[in-house]
């Protein structure tokens, strides 16, 4: 049967450039590929027709020969052999196949790390955890805080190259700096690791003996940390680039601060809103009065209390909260409130007057406990209804 036109076969014009040569073969491939059509002979007939079409089209000697003489180029021992005809009979069209594998399969062994050149040379250093405690009264006000970070930095007697005197790597001579090394493997074409340079695409032939050729030392670190007021527990703070060191000039990594806000013994803390008990005396509960309470700001706030108070009454002190970390929607950078839960205390170890002047006062009150007479009242009406 007598072979197609290979343009028309990738369907583009005899003048295409070679990116519309390219991208008409990528599109092919996919569509055509076998793992696309299983059990289906036509489709891997078509994709080998492909796959040789663009393995000459590519090639600009090729493509010149193709243009002036046709198949007739490839045919009777010409100049340019067989094309796809290889030793295992079915052709040698592994750098073809290769240009769409990757988009076939996705990102392999990490390919696309260093662009169009294959692999990145040079590694980005890990990303770090550190887990500061700061006290409710910091996180109010916000403070500054000097950490001590170990980790990986760049080394300092070959500036992060990993060779001695600061010499550059020179390109590994197994994968030409690639990373990855092919093998042809009858239909597929398949792809590992460089062993010489494991996978960096770079050797370094006299290791720094500072670093013994990684780029990078151990040491402590002194950071400043800027902490916004308002974080709260979890809240979490981003250094870029003070991760670990990457490996071989490679960028660092970034440091990552997870706050932790210690318990207040005064304070509770609910988001913005902060909340503490107050004890009252029972004649100021029952009276009525000021009582002065404590503010994070260390001050000091004066409160009425009103007569007739019981234990649980909560009153609120506007503005006197916690700041909002961010100015979210409806926050409008106003800080939270305070609450004030009073809880009335009962006197102890009283004098005989004391005892005295109580008995009196239980003898002649009539209507001053609501709760003690609603209660019991209760009470009888449930052994009423026993005995019913």
């Amino acid at each position: 049967m007598a072979k197609r036109d290979y343009y028309e076969v990738l369907g583009v014009a005899r003048g295409a450039s070679a990116d519309e040569i390219k991208k008409a073969y990528r599109t092919k491939a996919k569509q055509l590929h076998p793992d696309r059509n299983k059990d289906c002979k036509v489709s891997e007939s078509a994709f080998k027709e492909v796959n040789e079409a663009y393995d000459c089209l590519k090639d600009d000697q090729k493509k010149a020969a193709y243009d002036r003489f046709g198949h007739a180029a490839f045919e009777n021992g010409g100049g340019f052999g067989g094309g796809f005809r290889g030793a295992n009979g079915q052709g040698d069209f592994g750098s073809a196949f290769a240009d769409v594998f990757e988009d076939l399969f996705g990102d392999m062994m990490g390919r696309r790390a260093g662009g169009a050149g294959g692999r990145s040379r040079a590694t980005r250093g890990q990303d770090l955890r550190y887990n500061l405690r700061v006290t409710l009264e910091e996180a109010f006000t916000g403070s500054q805080k000097t950490i001590s970070v170990p980790g990986s930095v760049a080394c300092g007697a070959c500036n992060g190259t990993g060779a001695e005197g600061a010499v550059e790597p020179t390109t590994c001579p197994t994968c030409s700096g690639m990373g990855q090394v092919r093998a042809s493997q009858g239909f597929f074409t398949v792809e590992r690791t460089c062993p010489t340079c494991n996978g960096q695409g770079q050797i370094v032939k006299n290791p720094c003996k500072e670093c013994r050729g990684a780029g990078r030392t151990e040491r402590e670190r002194s950071l400043s940390v800027n902490i916004p007021a308002g974080v709260e527990t979890g809240t979490r703070i981003r250094l870029a680039g003070e991760g670990e060191a990457g490996m071989r000039g490679g960028p660092a990594g970034d440091l990552y601060i997870f706050i932790d806000v210690r318990e207040h013994p005064i304070f509770i803390r609910d988001g913005r809103m902060l909340a503490c008990q107050v004890p009252v005396s029972m004649v100021t509960a029952s009276l009525g009065g000021e009582i002065e309470v404590p503010t994070i700001d260390g001050g000091r706030s004066r409160v009425k209390v009103p007569p007739g108070t019981q234990s649980g009454k909560q009153l609120r002190l506007r503005g006197k909260g916690m700041p909002p970390l961010r100015h979210g929607p409806g926050l409008n950078g106003e800080a939270g409130d305070m609450l004030i839960e009073l809880s009335v205390e009962t006197p102890v170890n009283l004098t005989a007057r004391q005892r005295e002047l109580l008995r009196e006062f239980e003898a002649i009150q009539a209507d001053n406990s609501p709760q003690t007479q609603g209660f019991f009242q209760k009470i009888k009406g449930f052994w009423d209804e026993m005995k019913g």
